[in-house]
């Protein structure tokens, strides 16, 4: 039994080891998926802003709120890898579903009420007279949360970015 603690406490850490490769984290099909949901999404708010407001804003590429969410897109994208590779019955599955269900309720209702809160805040001090202190205070953003369509069109952005990525790494294949 010692020999086997030793044998153990003996062993290189990963980082010296020869097979140890930081390019390996692009064989991560959940990490992987989930960043390019997310940067796909953020891509699209670009062009959702132009199509609604005829103004080209790189800001979208960075900024929260908007159409898809990047959020949604992004947890569900892993969590359906995670299903994908893990299999849909696992408790790590479980735990990114989850997770995912937070995060897009949060999306769509925390934030998009303080986000109109912030809306009617400003529109308050905006109409301060001059001399009052908080006449000059910095408005707040109100573009943090996000609209159930938002929400849902984020998800199935996630849903089928998870989907080619698994396919593209050989998940789901049974046999």
């Amino acid at each position: 039994m010692g020999d086997a603690a030793t044998a153990t406490a003996t062993q290189p850490p990963p980082s010296a080891s020869p097979s140890f490769s930081y390019l390996a984290v692009f064989s991560n099909c959940p990490l992987v998926a989930a960043v390019l949901a997310f940067a796909i999404a953020q891509f699209i708010k670009v062009f959702t802003t132009w199509y609604k407001e005829n103004r080209w804003d790189a800001k979208q590429l960075v900024g929260s709120g908007g159409m898809p969410s990047s959020h949604s897109a992004t947890v569900t994208a892993l969590a359906v890898a995670i299903g994908l590779q893990e299999g849909f019955s696992s408790s790590l599955f479980a735990t990114a579903a989850i997770f995912a269900s937070v995060v897009m309720y949060d999306a769509f209702g925390v934030r998009l009420h303080a986000g109109r809160q912030a809306e009617v805040l400003n529109q308050i001090v905006y109409e301060l007279p001059s001399e009052h202190p908080l006449a000059e205070t910095r408005p707040l953003r109100e573009l943090i949360g996000h609209t159930p369509p938002q929400v849902f069109a984020g998800a199935v952005l996630g849903f089928a970015v998870a989907t080619f990525t698994g396919m593209m790494a050989g998940l789901g294949n049974s046999g």
